[in-house]
């Protein structure tokens, strides 16, 4: 066993974990509560990992967007989806964060004593985070931000990826985002490409499935790229990025085990206290919302924190169990080669409906509109799952 050094001198709140949740929360408080000392600590060289995250306008209420504005690579106007019976443009502005956006305006606006990458977290407790080389970190509170976690107690399908952001020879003629390409072979479950113009020449493309497993093959998925990248007669110059993930799609579970199964403190944020959109796993509208209340609590010590953020998450399992029964249609009431239809059907809804539904803000007459008309599954399947869920 390493010999322990001597506590570090305490701070107001110590982060564990530097992703995205954990680093919305820490630029939050840089702004409205500059006289606290954080603590960010990261197993990682760097913070946010590689990622692109994105979100839609309608995700993030307008008094927040100074929070991420600074970080969007690109904003879009509108998108587009592609399905095997229709085509859509749809008006919701779309916007794109590269992570290295993220570590920049981490380490402009933190001293370089509240950065602490290359850390890697081993265990958390109420006023202590306990590092891998055997140092603690003391804090007044201490809030647990790190990806992944035990969700054995979770039912969960899977959103597996593989993309690439590529240079072609010539430009390639789109000027917004295609966040689902569904015309493509359906494999391996609902499989869609995803598609991100960066510059006339810069496109990241995504080979996207939503499986059962979360075996992912990245040599074929890298072949289906340049598959794609072919098929729209495109020609590639260089691969300058690459990047891959996945990511659980919960169906249902059991919320009270799932919490009780991830020791450490009760002050949990993003995928670890499964703060997350069901159906996407988009992790960035509630890591706003959740960066602003920890902000604007009167004082951050561990007993509120805790209960604040508990109360959060099981009110966010609480709301999602439609969008929970949405996915249970998904993985357990289609067949894998016929998932894209349970999309193709939601898409066909209007606009603003469209908006609340990635907000996680689906009113019940949206919900009724949602499970309107033909079902995408079969009539048995459909009850069965309605009485399940």
């Amino acid at each position: 066993m390493p010999s322990k050094t001597p506590p570090s001198p305490p701070y107001d709140l110590a982060i564990a974990g530097g992703g995205l949740a954990g680093g919305l929360v820490a630029l939050a408080l840089a702004r409205l509560r500059p006289e606290l000392t954080i603590a960010l600590i990261e197993a990682e060289t760097h913070f946010g990992g590689n990622h692109i995250w994105s979100f839609f306008d309608s995700d993030v209420a307008a008094g927040h967007r100074w929070l991420v504005d600074p970080l969007i690579s690109r904003h879009w106007d509108s998108y587009d989806v592609h399905f095997p019976k229709y085509s859509r443009k749809l008006n919701n502005g779309y916007n794109s964060i590269e992570s290295k956006n993220l570590d920049r305006e981490l380490r402009k606006r933190f001293p370089a004593d509240a950065l602490k990458t290359g850390q890697k977290v081993t265990r958390t407790e109420p006023g202590r985070v306990h590092l891998a080389d055997g140092t603690e970190i003391v804090a007044r509170a201490v809030l647990d931000v790190r990806g992944g976690g035990d969700i054995s107690a979770l039912e969960t399908g899977w959103q597996k990826f593989c993309g690439q952001m590529l240079r072609l020879k010539t430009p390639h003629g789109i000027d917004r985002p295609i966040i689902m390409d569904a015309t493509v072979e359906q494999i391996d479950g609902y499989r869609f490409v995803y598609c991100l113009p960066f510059s006339d020449t810069d496109i990241f493309v995504e080979d996207t499935y939503y499986a059962d497993t979360a075996a992912l093959d990245s040599a074929a998925s890298h072949s289906r790229i340049a598959e794609y990248i072919s098929s729209r007669g495109w020609t590639i110059e260089s691969i300058l990025s690459e990047e891959k993930g996945q990511l659980p799609v919960i169906y249902g579970g059991d919320f009270e085990a799932f919490w009780k199964d991830n020791q450490g403190v009760e002050a949990r944020a993003g995928a670890r206290a499964a703060l997350i959109q069901p159906i996407t796993s988009y992790s960035l509208p509630m890591a706003v919302r959740t960066a602003f209340l920890i902000a604007e609590m009167p004082e951050i010590t561990q007993n509120p924190l805790d209960t604040m953020l508990r109360d959060l998450a099981k009110d966010h399992w609480r709301k999602g169990k439609f969008y929970r029964l949405l996915c249970a249609f998904l993985f357990l009431g289609a067949e894998p080669e016929k998932r894209y239809k349970t999309l193709e059907h939601s898409y066909g809804k209007s606009e603003p409906l469209l908006a609340r539904f990635y907000a996680g803000n689906s009113t019940l007459m949206d919900k009724i509109r949602l499970l309107s008309g033909k079902p995408p599954i079969s009539v048995s399947h459909a009850i069965w799952l309605l009485l399940k869920f």
